[in-house]
């Protein structure tokens, strides 16, 4: 190995070793009833309860969806990765 090359790793792999490592922790999980849940079950069935939450407001509004075949399901999965980067990155 030539010096630059072990420079290059020193410079770049000694930063970088926090981020390789991140994925070494636990996976976020909660507690319900004596059984543990993904956190991202959680996060999926409040992205469904809020999806459900706007049908009801944009049906009470009488605003016309055109495709609800992928509106809704886009509406849940917003919800949901909306939810998991504030609660959980």
């Amino acid at each position: 190995m030539t010096r630059d090359v072990v420079s290059r790793c020193l410079n770049y792999g000694v930063p970088l070793t926090p981020w390789l490592l991140t994925g070494c922790a636990r996976a976020p999980s909660f507690d319900i009833l004596g059984s543990l849940f993904p956190a991202w079950l959680i996060c999926f069935v409040c992205g469904i309860f809020l999806t459900t939450l706007a049908r009801w407001l944009l049906l009470h509004r009488q605003i016309p969806i055109i495709f609800p075949i992928l509106t809704y399901p886009s509406l849940t999965a917003l919800f949901t990765f909306l939810l998991w980067l504030v609660l959980f990155d």
